[in-house]
């Protein structure tokens, strides 16, 4: 979710019924280097809140001060993120490549605990590939250094984000008679239907969304929705362009306009898919790089679901 979960995504996410958020993920090295975008990755509104920095990096004595740098951002907690596939990352030795040295994350996530009064959660995989799939082991062993809470997501590194999320084994982690920390499920939740089916079946304590609110803030809606037993209207094409705006706002508002404009055009997609004859539109869209200029375009075309 880098260059997704900004500040002006996660208040539409709020708006639209997210209960606790995370920011992007911030790299330990470029924080302690003083790098600027990483402390604007850090920055929220009090809206926001429950708050958690995410974190990530490969070397204990620069993650133990990131975290101290975080945490006089005064989030509610801190997230290291143990479970991103990316390539880039992986290769840096952070993110899911620490799966290939359990010691080493665990070490690591001990001395970040010790080193932080807030509470620390951490999110990660299965495993490296499916010929190890040590999840059970590595609960246990994060809970015994301190996390306050664990996120799984139901696949390996090597799946990346192909496949079925495999939840059965999320699922033991939960059962796991030791195992006393809330335990959080991800992969693959895309409907209110499928949050509640998953929820009752593998009992966990709550269920992240991810890749499924790009451009469909809405989810968090209608994952309420089926919680709650209440129907859930998917939104028209009038509500869509007006909450895509209005996170638009949000976002320029962060940064300058031009900018806002060109890092917003990942979100098209999302929310106008469906949308007869968007092809054309889009294309508009792609070379706007004002607000004004996309609202007229969004407003004076005449597009329809």
């Amino acid at each position: 979710m880098e260059d997704i979960t900004n500040s002006a995504f996660r208040r539409i996410c709020k708006s639209m019924g997210a209960d606790v958020l995370v920011s992007e993920f911030v790299s330990s090295e470029a924080l302690i280097r003083n790098v600027q975008k990483s402390f604007d990755k850090m920055d929220f509104d009090e809206s926001e809140r429950p708050f958690g920095i995410q974190i990530f990096g490969h070397d204990e004595n620069s993650l133990v001060k990131a975290a101290l740098v975080a945490e006089e951002q005064h989030p509610d907690f801190i997230d290291i993120n143990w479970g991103c596939p990316v390539k880039k990352v992986v290769n840096k030795g952070a993110g899911a490549a620490i799966l290939k040295d359990i010691p080493k994350m665990i070490a690591c996530t001990k001395s970040v605990v010790n080193a932080v009064k807030l509470p620390i959660s951490v999110k990660t995989r299965l495993g490296w590939d499916m010929s190890d799939l040590p999840i059970v082991t590595i609960a246990e062993k994060l809970q015994d250094v301190g996390i306050q809470a664990i996120t799984i997501h139901g696949r390996t590194r090597s799946q990346l984000y192909s496949g079925v999320a495999n939840w059965t084994l999320i699922e033991e982690v939960k059962n796991n008679p030791r195992i006393q920390i809330p335990i959080i499920g991800n992969g693959g939740i895309n409907s209110g239907e499928k949050a509640v089916l998953y929820q009752k079946r593998y009992g966990v304590d709550a269920l992240m969304i991810g890749r499924a609110a790009i451009g469909n803030p809405w989810i968090f809606t209608e994952i309420k929705c089926a919680f709650e037993n209440k129907a859930f209207t998917a939104p028209n094409l009038d509500e869509r362009i007006s909450v895509m705006l209005q996170h638009l706002k949000n976002h320029v508002a962060s940064v300058n306009e031009r900018k806002a404009c060109l890092e917003f055009r990942k979100h098209y997609a999302g929310y106008f898919k469906g949308v007869n004859h968007f092809k054309k539109v889009r294309l508009e869209l792609m070379k706007a790089l004002s607000f004004d200029e996309i609202e007229k375009i969004l407003l004076n075309n005449n597009i329809n679901i």
